[in-house]
């Protein structure tokens, strides 16, 4: 079995939603992560990704989390929260508990934990002052939580204001583009004491074809609020992308 055993947990941020493939898929980040590793240490990995859309951090981690510690990672990456942070009434204090929950039962089996705060899209959405400050908290809560813990890989995103401009983010304006994806894997790299691409801190900016105005709204804005009225989700009935490992190979000669 690969020496490297890396498995992402958590929601669109950790799929990759933003990050689009041609057929319909999505790369993202953690997908950069795993190829840029297996490039860096000059062997394959074993890679799984278990994240799913619209998740709510408690979800998240009832129903990832436990699946991934049983495949036996060496390394687990875990985000959540960017949801709930959405929804009125979210308890910044639950949600810290759930990162100091995932922290333990990673201790208890011996793997070694990544811990990521989302990306930061308030500056181009509604209530931005709203999702600003929700964030700060969120951010601030889950950094106490794991200060006193140097052996935990931190990638923090939300204090990063070059990643909050909207260049960085798709036409929905709540996902990061693929700028934006390439951007956190390069810092997840550093965390683990790797040299990243150059390029990766800043790819070339892509054309803006966002919408504007009413369209915008139409488009992006009522499908959410539909959602939320309904109870649904945007990852109902959707399954992990990468429920087992799949071996990631370096690309390089």
């Amino acid at each position: 079995m690969a020496s490297v055993r890396f498995v992402a947990i958590g929601d669109s941020f950790t799929e990759g939603v933003g990050d689009e493939l041609p057929g319909g898929g999505v790369r993202g980040w953690a997908d950069l992560v795993a190829q840029g590793w297996s490039e860096a240490a000059g062997e394959p990995i074993l890679y799984a990704n278990l994240a799913i859309r619209g998740k709510l951090i408690r979800p998240i981690v009832d129903e990832q989390l436990e699946p991934a510690l049983a495949l036996k990672p060496t390394h687990l990456s875990f985000n959540g929260g960017g949801n709930d942070m959405l929804r009125p009434h979210t308890s910044i204090t639950q949600v810290a508990d759930l990162f100091t929950h995932v922290l333990r039962r990673c201790d208890e089996e011996g793997v070694a934990l990544i811990a990521l705060s989302g990306a930061n899209p308030s500056a181009q959405l509604p209530l931005r002052q709203l999702i600003q400050r929700r964030g700060d908290l969120l951010s601030a809560a889950v950094a106490a939580r794991l200060a006193d813990r140097a052996d935990v890989l931190t990638a923090w995103n939300w204090p990063d204001r070059e990643l909050s401009t909207p260049g960085y983010w798709s036409q929905d304006r709540l996902h990061m583009n693929p700028r934006g994806h390439h951007r956190v894997a390069a810092r997840v790299l550093t965390s683990l004491g790797m040299q990243p691409p150059a390029a990766w801190w800043s790819l070339p900016e892509l054309a803006d074809e966002g919408l504007r105005g009413a369209a915008y709204y139409r488009a992006h804005v009522l499908p959410w609020v539909r959602r939320r009225l309904t109870g649904t989700s945007s990852g109902d009935g959707r399954a992990a992308k990468y429920p087992d490992w799949v071996r990631i190979s370096p690309q390089q000669s």
